[in-house]
């Protein structure tokens, strides 16, 4: 078995980590910087910054919190939120993010993923998608925030972007998302089992054995999650220990 991540994932809105259900509620967490350093010293394994409203409100990311959190980080670090174009990710990474996630903007000009990847590599450009379920084994793509139906099938649009040159994939269910009930298995195996890239699952995680599932039952490649390591509900060092013990490899 490959070498599983965890990832926790920092919401940010208007300069603070929030946390909310299904892209609703939210609510205030945390500093940002604060959070960062806690999760780099307790050994995760990579952190992901969205920056949540920037896609809606047409507005740049804000560059100068990108900086402050990635100074704090000896980790890879993705961000994404208002990634427009191959400027925003050449400004995102010289703020010293590893990989720029990109996800309305990819729907939108699906060249962006091609012209990115050759101009800085697949390793660099994560294609994330945010799903819901719209059908038996049928999973819809939806844009800004949740708020827009884009009609595209999560699984051909994971497929096309593989192709387009994206060096892995954030499959987030909106339907799970913050409910900590477990990731949706079924979304994330079907776009797993259909791409030769690595894939994260996202939106849901409430407990150890949620994440164990992602990376075993739906084929994950890596498990992203927010407030349940926000709350201190799930501790990084634990949760490691309670996979390997399961037969899952992780980084120490």
């Amino acid at each position: 078995m490959s070498i599983k991540r965890i990832i926790p994932c920092m919401d940010v809105d208007k300069g603070r980590v929030v946390k909310g259900h299904q892209f609703q509620n939210i609510r205030d967490v945390a500093n940002p910087i604060e959070l960062a350093k806690r999760y780099n010293e307790a050994g995760a394994d990579e952190l992901v910054f969205y920056d949540i409203t920037a896609s809606n409100e047409e507005r740049p990311i804000f560059l100068d919190i990108v900086e402050q959190v990635a100074a704090e980080m000896a980790i890879p670090f993705t961000v994404g939120g208002g990634i427009r174009s191959v400027g925003d990710i050449h400004q995102t990474l010289k703020a010293g993010s590893d990989k720029v996630s990109i996800n309305s903007a990819a729907v939108k000009n699906p060249e962006l993923i091609k012209e990115t990847a050759l101009k800085f590599g697949s390793r660099s450009i994560v294609l994330s998608i945010d799903a819901k379920q719209t059908g038996p084994k049928k999973w819809t793509v939806f844009t800004k925030g949740g708020r827009e139906n884009t009609g595209l099938d999560a699984v051909e649009w994971a497929k096309r972007g593989e192709q387009l040159g994206a060096g892995e994939i954030v499959v987030n269910a909106i339907d799970t998302d913050g409910e900590k009930n477990g990731y949706n298995l079924d979304m994330t195996k079907a776009v797993a089992d259909n791409v030769n890239i690595p894939v994260v699952a996202s939106g849901g995680a409430g407990s150890e054995k949620h994440i164990a599932d992602a990376l075993t039952e739906a084929n994950a490649d890596a498990a992203l999650a927010a407030s349940v390591f926000h709350y201190n509900d799930i501790q990084i060092p634990e949760l490691k220990s309670y996979l390997k013990q399961n037969g899952i490899t992780v980084r120490r």
